[in-house]
């Protein structure tokens, strides 16, 4: 029978208006009949595992200390039933008892139908030459409120915004940054300067045209957010180009459905290689997660090395590779802005392709500065300001 348990909730919040009508043990199953006429079994072992007891659960860090292996085989409830709360009630045949909360229950069950809703991934907002770009003021994001995490919550979902009013001051970037989450070092500093230089080690510490590319490609993990702050802009030309490559994807696979698959499947080389480093990652162009939904654009052709695949299938990737970059010159997916000082472009670089127009550095100052923060530590951002908003 249910008596008082010392329950550790996760650190999220639950809410849910569905409460436990029914609860029936059978063939190694709990089979939980939901308020709304919803049916979700659990096995026995997996309700086990996720006991929130204090005897299964570290009370300060909310971690999982109990390990399946632990339990007696055999591993059964004798009871289970509906709690007060609408959640479950648990008694196990070795003395043990679990408290599941209605809403943590309903978040985490199973069933195809509770699957499909927790599998529905955040909005992707494809963008391209004529729509409009997400735009915050810097000092409206200087406090843990509602407009940072708009601002936040525009960036995961459009992969691009612009800030504005940011303070024209050498390091004033990494302020901007530390509003996301700490700043990731790259073998090109902690900070970046975007400008001409004489003795360059990337195309874009040159005057040249930056065609759309990822960044650090070469890596791993490619950097997953980008800063970059206009210090100053007079040179002519050095315009920003945007290509949403979420949108190119989008496109190549409803229209040319084998490219797109040769993209996601065929590794391609990336280099990056100077004096003192040497970088190398093969990767797909594009990359899928488990949902089958595209979560990654790797492209930079100024580093990518020779294509290395079986000889018949080298003209299926140039074909593919050849209709890729076609969509990213393609003047109705590119955004295109200048940037004047106290402006920052902060987008996701495992999204989003950048380019540069030429510029003339003998006609005047082009300075940006520029840093990476991960993506990962965006979405956790927004996960514990959503908790502490309420959201």
């Amino acid at each position: 029978m249910s008596q008082t348990l010392d329950i550790i909730s996760d650190w999220r919040r639950f809410p849910t208006r569905h409460r436990i009508a029914r609860a029936e043990i059978a063939g190694g199953l709990v089979a939980v009949t939901w308020s709304d006429g919803r049916i979700s079994p659990f096995h026995f072992d997996w309700l086990r595992d996720n006991c929130p007891c204090r005897q299964c659960v570290h009370g300060q860090t909310r971690e999982q200390v109990f390990e399946i292996i632990d339990a007696p085989e055999g591993l059964a409830p004798s009871e289970a039933w509906p709690e007060p709360d609408g959640g479950l009630g648990l008694a196990w045949r070795d003395g043990h008892q679990s408290r599941f909360e209605p809403g943590w229950l309903r978040a985490n069950a199973y069933d195809a139908e509770s699957r499909a809703e927790r599998r529905t991934p955040p909005p992707q907002v494809l963008w391209g030459a004529g729509d409009p770009l997400p735009t915050f003021d810097f000092a409206a994001l200087a406090e843990d409120g509602p407009d940072l995490l708009a601002w936040l919550t525009a960036l995961r979902d459009a992969g691009l915004t612009l800030v504005k009013n940011v303070p024209v001051e050498r390091e004033a970037v990494m302020t901007l940054a530390r509003r996301v989450a700490f700043i990731r070092q790259t073998n090109f500093g902690v900070l970046f300067d975007v400008e001409s230089k004489p003795n360059p080690d990337s195309a874009a510490y040159t005057g040249v045209n930056l065609p759309p590319h990822t960044d650090l490609p070469t890596r791993e993990l490619q950097p997953g957010l980008q800063f970059l702050h206009c210090l100053a802009n007079q040179a002519i030309g050095g315009d920003s180009i945007f290509v949403d490559g979420f949108a190119i994807a989008a496109a190549m696979r409803q229209q040319h459905p084998d490219d797109f698959h040769v993209l996601t499947t065929t590794p391609m080389a990336f280099w990056n290689k100077d004096t003192v480093t040497d970088y190398r990652w093969n990767a797909p162009l594009l990359a899928l997660d488990d949902t089958g939904r595209v979560c990654e654009a790797r492209f930079a052709n100024f580093l990518r090395g020779p294509i290395d695949a079986e000889p018949e299938a080298m003209a299926a990737i140039y074909r593919a590779l050849r209709r890729f970059l076609a969509f990213s010159r393609d003047p109705a997916l590119r955004l295109v802005r200048r940037l004047e000082p106290g402006d920052a472009w902060v987008f996701d670089n495992r999204r989003v392709l950048h380019a540069r127009t030429e510029f003339d550095p003998a006609s005047g100052r082009r300075h940006l500065q520029g840093c990476y923060v991960d993506r990962d530590e965006l979405i956790s951002r927004i996960r514990v300001l959503e908790r502490e908003l309420g959201n």
